[in-house]
């Protein structure tokens, strides 16, 4: 009760919660202590679940899963000066104020709506996430997908934003996978391109995106990159931009096919991603005036994966044997 209270709201409310719910008394330290005990528990009970996952043979068994998505993203979480020392940041001078978690999930599709538009298979999400290097968190996330299926998927789907550690990861561990660049994320670079482009004449930005943003969802990024290049500005920094932003389409162009993604019935945006960054990690991290130890971020991080996950009481048995 202690650690569950304790993931889901500041220890001192957690504390109040105990009292108020079950007459229970206890300090906010005691909770913090508890909370954060168990959530480490949690993370080396996950790291020797994903050792016996990795160790199994692959499974050439039938394709029961149709659609397998695996969604990674980054989050940043207020840090303590200590953990902060030395990195390097986007404060003014150069510092940070947070630190990066990784976080990722794996859900299954089955079915289509009446539309046509994918539908996420009930109580089928799943999160992992720790703040560490991507390479530990490729390990991490491709475990989860080995435990939940991967080899059983008939198509899996890397969804996610156009970072270079998004992909890395997808070559390392899912490179049969297709990787979709989320319509969102590829909407902002078209939008971005549209200010370097036009920025005197907002008139002209407005048209511009709203034309690019169609020809993007039918997956002519060739139109979109071809009219783009015959309006290059004269300022050289804003051309410089502009370049870059046509460039950075360019290279993505074949994870932009959002008409043909649909029409196979994939997803094409990263919702489910985007709320797990604010539900598991922002709700309960990301609070006015909270500062994270390492160690502590990590526990409660593990602890609300798990418990988001629908895993509590897997762990609970677990640690009962």
């Amino acid at each position: 009760m202690m650690a569950r209270a304790g993931s889901q709201s500041t220890f001192k409310e957690g504390r109040e919660d105990l009292r108020v719910y079950a007459g229970i008394e206890v300090s906010a330290k005691d909770v913090e202590r508890v909370a954060e005990n168990i959530g480490q528990e949690m993370e080396t009970w996950s790291n020797e679940e994903q050792k016996e996952v990795l160790a199994q043979e692959p499974s050439s068994g039938a394709k029961t899963i149709p659609i397998m998505y695996v969604c990674y993203d980054g989050t940043g979480v207020p840090m303590t000066r200590t953990e902060l020392a030395g990195r390097k940041g986007k404060q003014p001078d150069g510092s940070a104020l947070t630190r990066e978690v990784k976080l990722g999930c794996v859900f299954t599709q089955t079915t289509t709506d009446e539309n046509g538009f994918a539908v996420r298979d009930p109580e089928s999400t799943s999160f992992v996430g720790a703040i560490e290097s991507s390479d530990k968190f490729g390990w991490r996330i491709y475990a989860e997908a080995v435990r939940r299926g991967l080899y059983s998927a008939k198509q899996t789907v890397i969804l996610g934003d156009a970072a270079e550690w998004i992909h890395s990861i997808k070559e390392e561990h899912f490179h049969d996978a297709i990787q979709i660049v989320d319509l969102y994320h590829a909407r902002e670079h078209v939008a971005s391109l549209c200010k370097h482009l036009f920025a005197a004449d907002e008139r002209t930005v407005v048209r511009h995106r709203l034309r690019w943003w169609t020809l993007l969802d039918e997956g002519k990024i060739e139109k979109i990159l071809q009219q783009a290049g015959q309006k290059l500005p004269l300022n050289s920094e804003a051309r410089e931009k502009a370049e870059s932003k046509i460039a950075f389409l360019d290279k993505h162009k074949e994870m932009m096919r959002y008409a043909d993604f649909r029409k196979r019935g994939f997803f094409v945006g990263s919702g489910v991603m985007e709320a797990g960054c604010k539900t598991v990690i922002g709700l309960r991290m990301k609070q006015s005036g909270m500062e994270w130890s390492l160690r502590g971020a990590n526990a409660i991080i593990s602890l609300r994966c798990v418990m988001k996950s629908s895993r509590l009481e897997d762990y609970w048995e677990s640690r009962a044997r």
